[in-house]
């Protein structure tokens, strides 16, 4: 039977459709998806692979690959009476992260892709590409993996298709998207995202596979944004090989949103609700190693104010009808760092990890469970580290990888909120923007309207930690929280969200704000505690929109009133808050010197409108601007 017969013979037989025309080799199969099943059958003859299967997302089938994985030693299970239904897999040393430098938008013109994005020529590309995929899953199977980015027949949400030749993937993607038949039956009569992968390691006779097969040499992660493709080769780690996740969530879908009006965001998205059992949605944009996981699944340290989790990662957010901005999570689980998670720093996530949850690179202790660095003070004796190797003999090296990874499904969150599920997306009261800065920027910043806000976007940046690359304390420019995630040129994203002030009243938008929890005092030590009591900044948020909150007006948009912070039960001094709260004009007039010279790289696709916000942020500092205000 030829390659692309058995190809249909096999999306036939999954939907129990007839089969009998198939066995006559009937060149007119009547099948609603052509270009699926002609995909399907030109990546088969394009790879090679000894079969193929069509996931169906049953427990069944990834129960058989989980098990076909502990058998190649690709997975440890994990102690059932301690975490039941959990997994344990260590990656190879040279494949532990996203690979920025090999992540490449091949759009038809490089001014497309913009200053931030790696930019390659999309013929050339593709061309090395299908040399390098020629042949690649020999030996192995070739899985197809239909799934929904969002509830399946949501108005948000999107399709995608992925063919990959990893167990490891199909488990993961089982967990972080809605994946299998009924995704593949939605697809008879809607177009898709094709997005291709292999590991890069073909198998022959003599080849034994590995726990943890990649290729050494060579690491693509490609977007054609035009035709809305992924090609992802050489890697089976995280968001290089779960091209649902960064690739499809923000890098193609960034781009759909700007042609169809919507917006693809590395936003979480919270549900905040008041004693009086009042509920707003907000969305939160913050680089990595700022809290944003922690904030998704805040537990508020005030009596009465409950948080729920709708997304701890990605949000995407249509105008509907009503002329407001709604949002829909797209995935269905959380790849979270596990480093520093703690039954202190966010205990709904311990308890989310006690069950049906593949870790990847973090320790094992001798009873079977997993450890990593801040889980508990001291390393339980006798740990593994994330290389399979007794931490005793290499104390010097860290039991868990910093970049290791839990994916675990959100609908096990004891903090998962009502509307997780609603195809119709929570109405977004409020966005807001934060990064890692130890001074400048106050505690919460309240922006004058959605321009301003915007501006507030361009301006995110944190100051480099020891968990990053480079010196510490050097200030990294992180646009929106979207610099290596945005599909296309960032000036022109940021003309995109500009563009929402026309596309409805601008009244219906949410309010912005910016948030930094990580001043820092003369003595080196935080000013304001963090974790739970995060929940003081979201209550004046909350309590800002409903005109209730007082705030002055300074240079830099509305901060709270030194009395309109409740503080009660927190042992803060009147100075740290002074601090947390101040606008210091000569340092600020240095951060606008320091956007100058950032928003230079964006040249002429940098929007008038926000170069006449940074002017006149500068002519506020000058004159210093402070007035007392009462609530909107």
């Amino acid at each position: 039977m030829q390659p692309f017969y058995q190809t249909l013979f096999f999306l036939f037989c999954f939907l129990g459709i007839n089969t009998e025309v198939f066995c006559n080799s009937s060149p007119n199969i009547p099948f609603q998806n052509e270009r699926l099943a002609a995909w399907i059958a030109e990546v088969e003859n394009l790879c090679s692979p000894d079969r193929v299967h069509i996931c169906d997302g049953s427990q069944e089938e990834y129960d058989s690959l989980c098990e076909e994985m502990v058998k190649l030693k690709s997975f440890i299970r994990l102690n059932d009476s301690l975490r039941p239904d959990c997994f344990l897999s260590r990656s190879s040393c040279d494949d532990v992260a996203r690979l920025e430098d090999r992540t490449f938008i091949c759009s038809f013109h490089k001014k497309d892709a913009g200053p931030t994005n790696n930019w390659r020529d999309p013929v050339e590309m593709r061309s090395h590409l299908k040399n390098l995929f020629k042949g690649c899953m020999r030996g192995r199977t070739m899985y197809v993996i239909p799934f929904s980015m969002g509830p399946i027949g949501s108005p948000i949400a999107q399709i995608g298709v992925e063919i990959t030749d990893s167990p490891y993937v199909v488990c993961s993607m089982r967990i972080m998207t809605r994946m299998g038949k009924e995704v593949l039956t939605e697809l008879l009569n809607k177009d898709f995202v094709p997005c291709l992968h292999s590991v890069g390691a073909p198998l022959s006779g003599e080849c034994l596979d590995t726990a943890w097969p990649c290729n050494r040499e060579n690491k693509y992660i490609v977007h054609f944004p035009e035709t809305k493709e992924i090609w992802s080769f050489g890697s089976g780690y995280g968001g290089n090989a779960l091209l649902a996740k960064k690739c499809f969530a923000l890098r193609i879908a960034s781009r759909m949103g700007r042609e169809e009006g919507w917006l693809a965001e590395h936003m979480l998205i919270l549900g905040i609700e008041n004693p009086a059992g009042e509920k707003k949605y907000f969305a939160a944009a913050f680089p990595s190693a700022c809290g944003k996981t922690n904030l998704a699944m805040l537990k508020s340290s005030l009596p009465g104010w409950k948080i729920t989790l709708v997304g701890d990662d990605i949000a995407w957010m249509k105008i509907k009808e009503d002329g407001k901005l709604y949002a829909i999570n797209p995935e269905a689980g959380m790849f979270g760092v596990a480093p520093g998670t703690s039954s202190t720093t966010n205990p709904h996530a311990m308890e989310t990890i006690q069950k049906d949850t593949i870790f990847t690179n973090v320790g094992l202790t001798k009873e079977g469970d997993v450890w990593w660095e801040g889980m508990t003070k001291e390393a339980p004796g006798g740990c593994l580290n994330w290389m399979g190797e007794c931490f005793e003999h290499c104390p010097n090296e860290k039991i868990a990888h910093p970049n290791a990874r839990f994916a675990t499904p959100i609908k096990n969150c004891p903090c998962v909120d009502e509307a997780f599920e609603d195809p119709e997306g929570v109405l977004i009261s409020a966005i807001l923007f934060g990064g890692r800065r130890q001074s400048v920027i106050p505690l919460v910043t309240e922006s004058f309207s959605w321009q301003h806000g915007t501006f507030f976007g361009t301006t995110v940046s944190s100051e480099a930690t020891a968990a990053a690359n480079g010196p510490i304390g050097i200030l990294r420019h992180d646009p929106f929280a979207m610099l290596p995630f945005c599909g296309y040129n960032m000036g022109d994203y940021f003309s995109h969200w500009l563009s929402f002030e026309k596309r409805t009243d601008p009244s219906h938008l949410p309010k912005i704000f910016y948030v930094n929890w990580f001043q820092k005092g003369e003595d080196g030590k935080f000013l304001w505690p963090g974790f739970g009591e995060n929940g003081r900044v979201l209550k004046w948020i909350f309590e800002r929109l409903d005109g209730k909150a007082k705030a002055k007006k300074t240079p830099i948009g509305f901060v709270p009133t030194l009395e309109s912070m409740d503080l009660t039960g927190l042992p803060l001094d009147h100075d740290a808050l002074h601090q947390l709260l101040k606008v210091d004009q000569k340092a600020w007039l240095q951060e606008v010197e320091e956007l100058k010279r950032y928003f230079k790289i964006f040249d002429h696709t940098f929007p008038k409108k926000l170069s006449q916000e940074l002017f006149e942020l500068e002519n506020r500092l000058h004159a210093d601007l402070s007035e007392e205000v009462s609530p909107p």
